[in-house]
């Protein structure tokens, strides 16, 4: 029977739906959104870096309409849509059971950065890759949440390499019409503007918004016609220019971030600070409370209330520090709108207050107005704690207000279109409990099923995926792969021979060993760790019965001449004729080319100096697609390695940038390759299967893809963090700041009194394997309310140090004002090992953040 043509009102709506869909990057990761846009161009679909936005300009309305009479293509529209307004408007998620609060007032995240798409390249690398998948993480999990960034219309540049082997750079221009961007518009239609001061200049800006799922991310443009050139290039690269455009495009993203959100009567009662490039923004949160009449130690301390921090940084120069003159130049006209002298503001910005010479750091101002601290990996929240340990002067390391929280990645966008039909369909297995058990705890939503270890943890039973499941699917990403590399090498190639198409399709094999390393090329990153010994990396690629292949790619900053010359000594070792074809390099590297390559890659190496890869969250994008990792034990692989899971290098300490040591590492990094990553690749079973690798596949799977995602991050972020800021900040604002104010007075009292308190006699007994401390102490002028006493010992072989809060009793009548405090505490170490150290006390204060002051025994 033929089906009735639908009606304009039927075609229209699915139109809308469709243009709707396509500028919200909801598709990105969504397979059948994906699949519905790549069927209606799918050679604009590959060319136009996988673009709905780019796809629905392509193809006309007419051309629309026909294909949605086709019905199974309309069927599978409708579905789509469905789908996508259900995610939505669904008022079930994880943020409205336990973060309702923050819907309301949501997180403010501001980066300098968001790395969403290959579509929309504003991205410089690592720090912006996280920032786009915390943002499509807190959609999912329905967060009050909305970002801040800039849009940059030139990007970050591209690659190319030129016929001396040196890296190139050039710029293309981003047409917010051809992405997925909206303008941010007006009751009338008309372009939200606002303005900031910078230098004695108004700089104008409009905005544009960014679709993610639930989330709206907001990006600042200075390409306005009201602007002088210079200023209109603010927004023009991502990291361009010297320091003068650096402060200005931070000027730009922190204090203009806030007004156009004020302006949009957006009112977060969180601000996340991602790296220190935001900073400005707790200025401008400053001189509004100024202007409504607080004082200057008030606003401060309410605007700590409301601000986290995450540091990405553990490379001091990378740490943006501007002098004197050029703060003062930058916020020349600004400084007017302060209700206080801008020389008390600098300080917030120093390690020594007291030194007017000292350039202004951005992260000592987030450190400095923030609640909380972290770093993306203990490791690095421990490297930090040590970088900074001198804004917290007789703190020790371990208490340096500076935690953690490891990075993790988004699921789904990091899994390839094979790998989600093949979860999909094991979601559809008809096994005795499976379909069972994922029924009654997510429903039939595959998707959410695979943020919860429950389903990882099903990798290691082979009655759920066997083995021979498992390395079909690995061949399928490895060919996917290297054709998508064949490809893209013949793209790169300017010139094209006869014989060169025949040629490039037998580039690389696919039954090889495919290792992979791709990142910013830098010179703690070590991307030539394997070139130590070019022979024997020759010896290792070239062996006919078990060949090797290594796929390349990576940019260095155009500043950076010491990585580009990296990236030379890669291309110059890949002309050897013993390597032609085993070894390619892959210019440009971008998001697209990320994706391609952590989904196909068998081997995944890093190999930074330990400890100067804060986090590194490329190796936790092929764990999902069944890749492994080799890698230094820096970042987030201290954490997640052990022998069942991957291979690591290093010994766990720091060796800086010793060239005997990196030749240690580049030994150890050949003898593993040789003695375990080749055999266990090679060697099969009596099943032709490679049992060893893939039993390595299945326990990284399962032990760390939930661990290291982007929800697990979320999730901490918002029950450490975020809760408590949004609760923090309420309360001070409550009752015309009451509690602002009592903490303001409490910090006065420790600050004119703190010289006043004395420790007096104290006494040890050990007896029974305990020892028993007595230790007087002399508050002073201070209420002892205002202090807590605590018995402390440092940190032995790697543990935490040992603290013990002592018990105060009622005020000695023998000795007027003298209180004896008290502590039991195991005789496991020697007594000598404690001392006794007071420090001040708020039951609502951030100490050492709000109060820095302590007093050691001795």
């Amino acid at each position: 029977m033929t089906r009735k043509p639908l009606a304009s009102a039927e075609l229209q709506a699915l139109v809308t739906g469709l243009n709707k869909l396509s500028r919200n990057l909801w598709w990105s990761w969504d397979q059948e959104a994906q699949d519905l846009f790549q069927e209606l161009s799918p050679r604009n679909w590959q060319n136009l870096y996988h673009n709905a936005a780019a796809i629905l300009r392509e193809v006309s309305e007419y051309e629309l309409r026909v294909r949605l009479q086709d019905a199974d293509f309309e069927q599978r529209a409708l579905a789509v849509l469905l789908n996508f307004e259900a995610y939505l408007q669904c008022k079930t998620t994880w943020g409205h059971v336990n973060a309702p609060q923050l819907l309301q007032n949501p997180v403010a995240y501001f980066s300098a950065e968001f790395g969403f798409h290959e579509s929309l390249p504003i991205s410089a690398g690592g720090l912006g890759i996280l920032a786009g998948d915390h943002a499509k993480s807190a959609s999912d999990l329905g967060l009050g949440f909305v970002g801040v960034g800039l849009f940059y219309r030139e990007g970050y540049f591209q690659q190319a390499i030129d016929s001396n082997n040196w890296q190139t750079e050039f710029y293309n221009l981003v047409d917010p019409k051809n992405v997925p961007l909206e303008p941010v518009l007006d009751a009338s239609g008309q372009p939200v503007v606002c303005d900031v001061e910078i230098d004695m200049n108004r700089v104008f800006f409009q905005a544009w918004r960014v679709n993610v799922g639930r989330v709206p991310v907001y990006l600042l443009d200075a390409n306005r016609p009201e602007n002088a050139q210079h200023f209109r290039d603010l927004t023009s690269r991502v990291y361009g220019g010297d320091g003068t455009m650096r402060i200005m495009q931070e000027i730009l993203l922190g204090i203009g971030g806030v007004r156009l959100l004020r302006k949009l009567g957006v009112q977060p009662s969180v601000f996340h600070m991602n790296e220190g490039h935001a900073a400005f923004l707790t200025l401008e949160l400053i001189r509004e409370k100024l202007v409504a009449g607080q004082k200057f130690a008030d606003a401060v301390a309410a605007t700590r209330a409301q601000c986290i921090f995450t540091t990405h940084t553990p490379v001091e120069a990378g740490h943006d520090r501007f002098p004197p003159e050029l703060m003062d130049y930058a916020f020349m006209l600004y400084q007017h709108q302060l209700p206080v002298p801008f020389q008390d503001i600098l300080p917030l910005g120093r390690v020594h207050p007291e030194d007017a010479h000292e350039p202004f750091c951005m992260t000592v101002l987030a450190l400095k107005v923030s609640r909380a601290a972290n770093g993306v990996s203990e490791l690095h929240g421990d490297t930090s704690r040590h970088m900074w340990q001198s804004l917290y002067p007789g703190t020790p390391v371990e208490q340096v207000p500076i935690g953690h929280i490891t990075n993790g990645i988004h699921l789904l966008g990091w899994m390839k279109g094979s790998v989600r039909q093949f979860w999909r369909e094991k979601m559809k297995d008809k096994k005795e409990g499976v379909v069972k058990m994922w029924d009654e705890k997510y429903g039939h939503d595959w998707a959410s099923a695979i943020h919860h270890a429950e389903f990882w943890k099903k990798m290691a039973d082979a009655s759920f995926v066997s083995d021979e499941e498992l390395w079909a699917l690995r061949y399928k990403l490895r060919r996917e792969m290297i054709e998508f590399i064949r490809r893209r090498l013949l793209h790169q190639t300017q010139r094209i021979a006869p014989g060169d198409y025949i040629r490039f399709e037998h580039l690389l094999n696919v039954d090889a060993l495919t290792i992979g390393f791709a990142r910013r090329f830098a010179t703690y990153k070590r991307p030539n760790l394997l070139l130590h010994d070019p022979e024997r990396l020759i010896r290792l690629l070239s062996n006919p019965q078990r060949p090797v292949q290594l796929i390349l790619g990576g940019k260095a900053h155009p500043q950076d001449l010491p990585g580009q010359a990296l990236i030379k000594q890669w291309k110059d070792f890949i002309k050897r004729p013993e390597v032609q074809g085993r070894v390619v390099f892959l210019s440009d590297y971008d998001m697209l080319l990320a994706q391609e390559l952590v989904q196909g890659i068998d081997l995944w190496i890093n190999t930074p100096r330990r400890p100067w890869e804060a986090c590194g969250t490329s190796g936790m994008k092929v764990l999902v697609n069944g890749g492994l990792n080799l890698s230094e034990l820096d970042g987030w692989w201290a954490e997640a390695y052990s022998p069942e899971v991957g291979w690591a290098i290093g010994d766990g300490q720091e060796h800086g940038d010793d060239p005997a040591w990196d030749a240690t590492e580049a030994e150890a990094l050949y003898a593993l390759l040789e003695g375990q990553v080749i055999p266990d690749f090679y060697e099969r079973d009596e099943t032709g299967m490679p049992s060893r690798w893939l039993g390595r596949i299945r326990e990284s799977m399962a032990r760390l893809t939930s661990e290291f995602s982007a929800t697990r991050a979320i999730r901490e972020y918002t029950e450490n963090h975020y809760l408590p800021a949004a609760s923090g900040y309420h309360e001070r604002a409550a009752g015309d700041s009451a509690l602002g104010v009592g903490l303001l007075h409490w910090q006065q009292d420790i600050d004119r009194h703190w010289n006043t308190v004395r420790f007096g006699a104290v006494g040890i007994k050990t007896r029974d394997g305990q020892h028993f401390f007595q230790v007087d102490v002399l508050p002073g002028n201070l209420n002892p309310d205002q202090l807590i006493v605590e018995l402390y010992a440092d940190s032995v072989q790697g543990g935490q140090p040992v603290l013990e809060v002592m018990i105060a009793p009622e005020p000695s009548t023998d000795s007027p004002g003298v209180l004896t405090y008290s502590a039991q505490i195991s005789a496991t170490r020697p007594a000598s090992d404690y001392t006794g150290r007071i420090i001040p006390h708020h039951p609502n204060a951030s100490v050492p953040l709000e109060a820095k002051q302590i007093l050691w025994q001795r």
